[in-house]
Formats: structure tokens, C-alpha cells, sequence
């Protein structure tokens, strides 16, 4: 049976390697924004046990993340998988120092986190009309006028809110997708007054040139990655005090389609993003949008900044751990290369508990 608490690679204790060559300019620290119980898990076919799905939260959070995306509260028929929202929520209870987000599409998805008391939540946006459409059934300006009233609730009521927007980089029906294009919606659901901005390549076709020009685009827009934009020049909408007041922080959100979810995501660092989003394991893809393959893996990433020196929280060896106890669950090896490596092996835990 693997021992996948304590992987080893080459005889080496994981702790050993990689070896630390930082580059100049990058951030001291980067916060994981770990999806892997939402936007991981949403596409499983089979109906994942929500004991094992607290679970999974709960070995995440030991590991050391300190943001764990918990689940979704949208319609049952539209995401079977996470029609268990009201049951898992609660299950979380006494996780302390962990931020868990929950995605909200509406108004009665918002109604319904605030039912549990969550502290977060997320609205879904999109920078193309056929997205919009399939994701959401309405326009990107009518998906946008919909989110507003959701915001404002979230916001009176003290809710940190963060604003995904996806196909930021290229959409599977309408290709590529202008740069100034996504500066427009970011800046509506800034002016609303998101937190934070998830920048989405749903797809998985963006590359470091691409990542440079967007986030440039949106410093030129007034939206810098670290939010400290100058007042007025968000958005007339954007309010004149509270969290937002100066913009939201950007963080990145890569598949790893093309294999270049690492290069993006180093590039995005270089621009002064310091949260990024990944899945344990590298699980996930969209329901919406077939050729989205997996997330960047978490253990990729921290495999990754580890080498930078920088730090994460994250226990790498810990998260490898947990992947390898999901993927036995789902019934398939971890397509995360860094936990493969790790435990020696392609194949997950055997049936055994760890």
C-alpha cells in the first residue's frame, strides 16, 4: 500500500526538494484559493457521498490551505452533484482559520447561503455572449444586471464577495476573446463592488504573453492585481468607502488544457498577482464547456512556489495525501503530475483507510 502521508520520490524526502531559487519581483507569499471541492468535483458523473465530500474539505484544510471554495448553491437540476449545499455546510462547522466561499448564481442561491451563515460568497460572470448563454441563459449585460442586486445584499450584509469571470482568454464557440472586452466586464462587477476577481481561462488556451497583455490592459483601466486602484477610476458605481473602495484584487484561474497553466500563472506573478486558484489534484472541468480539461493541480502549484520560495501555508505532502485519498473515491489515478511523482505511482490508495 502506498504511504502517501509520507511519498517519497528517488529515496528523498519530499521536504529536501525542490531546491529554492527565487526570482526577482515576485510576491513573499501567494494565497491559495483551493476549488477542488466545488469546481473540482461538479462534473463527477457519480454522485460523490457528502460525508466524503466534508471530508475532503476537512483534509484540505488540514494541509494548510487557508481558502477552501465549499460548494455551490445552485439548482439541483442544473449541477446534480451539488444539490447537497444545505447538507455539507454545516458538516464544516468548526474549521477554524479557514475561509469557505460558496458560489451564489442569484438571488435565491444568496438567500440560501445566508440561511447557513456563510461569510463568502461568489457570483458567476462571463466576457462572452455564448457563454453567458449557456452558462447563465441570459446576455453578459443581463447576467451583469442580475448579479448587481446579489452583490448589494451580499455586501449590506457583510459578505466578502469575489466575481468569477470566465472565458477571459478564449471561448470554445466564439474563439478569441478581445482583451478590452474583459476590462469591460471586470469593471462592472468592480463597480459593483466585488472583493476580488477571479480572471478565468475556462478553456485552457491562454499563454504568459496573453496573461501579461490582460492584466496590463486592466492596470491601464485602473484595476491593478493588488487592487490599489486611485479613486475614480473603477467605476462610477464602485462605492466611496468599504473594502472595495479602492478596486478589487485580481487572482487567476488556469486550465491546464494546453499545459501551460504553471507558465500562466508565473506570468500573472510577475504582473502582482498574489492569489491564484487551483484543485487538489488537478479535478475539474465545466459542464458548459466540454473542452475545458482539469484545473491547475494544487500540488503542481506548490511544487512550483516552493521552488520560488514562496510561501503557501500549504503542506505538500499532506496535499498529496488528500488527492490520492479522493482519487480512490472517484475510482481513477490523480492527474496531478506532482502527486504521481510523489507517491511513486500512477495508481491511488488501495480500499484501505489512511
Amino acid at each position: 500500500m502506498t504511504d502517501a502521508a509520507n511519498c517519497t520520490v528517488s529515496g528523498r524526502s519530499p521536504a529536501q526538494l525542490p531546491m529554492v531559487f527565487p526570482l526577482e519581483g515576485l510576491p513573499a507569499r501567494v494565497r491559495i484559493h483551493e476549488v477542488g471541492p466545488r469546481d473540482g468535483l461538479q462534473n463527477e458523473s457519480a454522485i460523490v457521498p457528502v460525508e466524503v465530500k466534508a471530508e475532503f474539505i476537512r483534509r484540505l484544510a488540514a494541509a494548510g490551505l487557508t481558502t477552501v471554495e465549499a460548494t455551490s448553491f445552485v439548482h439541483p437540476k442544473w449541477v446534480p452533484q451539488l444539490a447537497d449545499a444545505e447538507e455539507l455546510y454545516p458538516r464544516l462547522d468548526g474549521l477554524s482559520g479557514v475561509r469557505l466561499p460558496v458560489l451564489v448564481p442569484n438571488a435565491r442561491g444568496l438567500e440560501r447561503a445566508l440561511a447557513l451563515e456563510a461569510r463568502e460568497v461568489a457570483v458567476f460572470a462571463s466576457a462572452t455572449e455564448s457563454f453567458a448563454h449557456a452558462n447563465l441563459n441570459r446576455t453578459v449585460d443581463g447576467a451583469l444586471e442580475m448579479f448587481e442586486p446579489v452583490v448589494a445584499r451580499a455586501k449590506r450584509e457583510g459578505l466578502r464577495v469575489r466575481g468569477y469571470l470566465s472565458m477571459c482568454f478564449g471561448d470554445p464557440w466564439e474563439g478569441p476573446v478581445p482583451v478590452d472586452q474583459v476590462v469591460r466586464v471586470c469593471r462592472a462587477l468592480a463597480g459593483m463592488g466585488c472583493d476580488e476577481l477571479s480572471l478565468g481561462d475556462t478553456i485552457g488556451v491562454a499563454t504568459p504573453g496573453h496573461v501579461h497583455a490582460l492584466l496590463a490592459a486592466l492596470r491601464t483601466a485602473g484595476l491593478p492585481a493588488s487592487g490599489a486602484a486611485s479613486p475614480g477610476t473603477v467605476s462610477p458605481g464602485t462605492p466611496a468607502s468599504g473594502p472595495s473602495a479602492a478596486g478589487p484584487t485580481l487572482a487567476v484561474h488556469f486550465h491546464d488544457t494546453y499545459g501551460q497553466a504553471l507558465s500562466n500563472t508565473l506570468a500573472a506573478l510577475q504582473n502582482g498577482v498574489t492569489t491564484v486558484d487551483a484543485s487538489a489534484g488537478g479535478l475539474g472541468g465545466c459542464p458548459y464547456a466540454k473542452s475545458a480539461t482539469g484545473n491547475l493541480a494544487t500540488e503542481d502549484l506548490v511544487w512550483m512556489l516552493n521552488g520560488l520560495g514562496i510561501e503557501t501555508g500549504a503542506d505538500l505532502a499532506a496535499l498529496s495525501a488528500t488527492s490520492l485519498w479522493m482519487a480512490e473515491r472517484l475510482g481513477r489515478p490523480s492527474p496531478s503530475r506532482t502527486v504521481r511523482a510523489l507517491a511513486g505511482t500512477a495508481s491511488p490508495l488501495s480500499s484501505q483507510e489512511q
